[in-house]
């Protein structure tokens, strides 16, 4: 019997027999191994296939402590389908790493990408978010500068620390060896694949001139853009959790991250430096030209998400609750200092909450010492509980000029106000929140950043400067005030508030 080859299938075959060679010399995967991977099947992505080693970190007590971590901290407090956790959130970007980074070994061999590569990428997403606190973006952004006005201490670094903790907690270091990853590679001293995970994990900037990355030489910087991309925004991390906040927020979205990983391709782009006039190229992640608006409803998505839901106004009112509960409680349990210890900081989950509300069960001597605190701390919880929050009053959206002193300018606006209705509202009734809300770079366009090629010139690359329907800003600042005082101050307050705005928001004279 004769079988007859379609000519296309034919050429398929030899490309996938190229590079099949050109991959043979770092391959580490037997079959031996592979029986130990597992299949998990996800709301969001469906059926997702874990490789051998990340099935043996995830079986640890460092990782299994994402499942007491909720992925949008209080927002579970208001959204009541927001129950998803940093666990869940950790599988999905490594399954999505791993989707991106094989699609480019696969279609682009000459980019040399090797396997060792491709599990490196695939553990970072893994890990990426193993140094988050109770509450995640809590902890870091408001209660450790509380406790800790001078630390530069950020979940992102953390994350490396508890990694490499887990590591050796769980003397993981054969297993990793034994699929090929190392510190020192024999064949390429320039590479180690312990310090390219961590890059990956932080974050290298690959737009800048001079290249930093130790891990891995400057003709591998596009793995870097894939778990966090310091060029442009764009990365799997935010694939992941834009589609899975999106799933149990209720919130619809028409950005399509898995359309935008088939038109994913690496190109030289140009190294632009104002002082230095040398041109200088370097291999990064483009798009097809067509996905210009797909990636601008990414970004936009970002948006709604910071507008509607992260920081929504009882979200941010129950996190500065949950943040002073926690600066009261910290002197007794330690909080702070957790993070300066691995093996101390896997046991702090959002669960710190519940120890607070019933400090009696475990810390009785505490409690006798630090009665106070203690039940300053769980009255706080208890309010959070019974929906006993500070009534919100509303925002006010601040230009550039009113934000140093927009604090300063309340306070003195709510004793004049007292003085002029002969009232007796009291400032700290009151309690501000300034939130911050942007499309991933502040005040700058990140469509600015984002490289394209052609269906018919794939391997040119270059920016686009025909974007329709844009923001006519890309960030935006908004100063909230809640009363907290007596009921009967109520009326009295929002009438203070709503002629504070009127005012503070006159446009200025262009005279002044």
């Amino acid at each position: 019997m004769t079988i007859v080859v379609n000519p296309f299938e034919e050429d398929t075959i030899k490309k996938k027999r190229i590079h099949g060679e050109l991959l043979r010399i770092e391959e580490k995967y037997s079959s031996s191994l592979s029986t130990e991977g597992k299949v998990v099947n996800d709301p969001v992505h469906g059926h997702i296939e874990l490789h051998p080693l990340l099935v043996k970190i995830i079986d640890t007590p460092q990782f299994q402590r994402l499942r007491h971590i909720k992925q949008l901290g209080a927002g579970y407090w208001v959204f009541p389908g927001a129950s998803h956790n940093r666990f869940e959130h950790s599988i999905g970007v490594a399954h999505l790493a791993g989707c991106l980074v094989k699609s480019l070994q696969e279609k682009q061999p000459e980019l040399h990408i090797n396997n060792r590569d491709v599990l490196c990428v695939q553990i970072a997403g893994l890990c990426h978010d193993l140094g988050h606190g109770p509450f995640s973006h809590l902890f870091d952004m408001k209660f450790i500068p509380a406790v800790q006005p001078d630390s530069k201490w950020k979940h992102e670094k953390a994350s490396v620390k508890m990694f490499l903790h887990l590591v050796e907690e769980n003397g993981l270091q054969q297993q990793m060896e034994a699929y090929g990853l190392k510190k020192i590679i024999q064949n390429n001293p320039k590479e180690n694949d312990i310090t390219f995970i961590g890059e990956l994990m932080t974050g290298v900037d690959t737009s800048k001139r001079e290249w930093e990355g130790k891990g891995r030489t400057e003709d591998k910087a596009f793995l870097y853009e894939i778990v966090a991309n310091e060029r442009n925004k764009i990365d799997v991390d935010k694939w992941d959790y834009f589609a899975r906040d999106c799933h149990h927020l209720g919130i619809s979205k028409s950005f399509d991250h898995q359309r935008l990983l088939k038109f994913a391709r690496v190109c030289e782009v140009e190294i632009k430096d104002a002082g230095n006039k040398d041109e200088k190229t370097r291999l990064s992640i483009c798009y097809r030209d067509k996905e210009a608006s797909n990636i601008f409803d990414m970004f936009r998505t970002r948006y709604t998400l910071h507008r509607q839901a992260y920081q929504h106004k009882t979200v941010n009112i129950i996190e500065k609750m949950i943040t002073e509960a926690l600066v009261k409680a910290n002197g007794h349990f330690q909080i702070s200092e957790a993070i300066n210890n691995m093996g101390e900081y896997t046991k702090l989950t959002d669960n710190i909450l519940e120890k607070m509300l019933y400090p009696e069960n475990d810390y009785k001597k505490i409690l006798e010492n630090a009665q106070r605190d203690l039940q300053d701390a769980s009255e706080n919880v208890r309010k959070i509980l019974k929906r006993d929050l500070p009534k919100f009053l509303g925002e006010a959206k601040l230009e550039k000029r009113q934000i140093p002193k927009v604090k300063d300018d309340w306070t003195t606006a709510v004793g004049e106000w007292n003085k002029e209705k002969k009232q007796d509202l009291k400032a700290e009734d009151f309690v501000e929140d300034v939130v911050h809300i942007d499309h991933g770079m502040k005040d700058k366009n990140p469509m600015d950043s984002v490289y394209f090629y052609k269906k018919r010139d794939p391997n040119k690359a270059f920016l686009k400067n025909d974007q329709m329907f844009l923001p006519k800003d890309f960030y935006e600042k908004l100063f909230r005030v809640y009363y907290r005082g007596p009921e009967e101050k109520l009326k009295d307050a929002q009438q203070c508030f709503d002629e504070w705005k009127r005012e503070y928001l006159k446009p200025m004279n262009p005279t002044q």
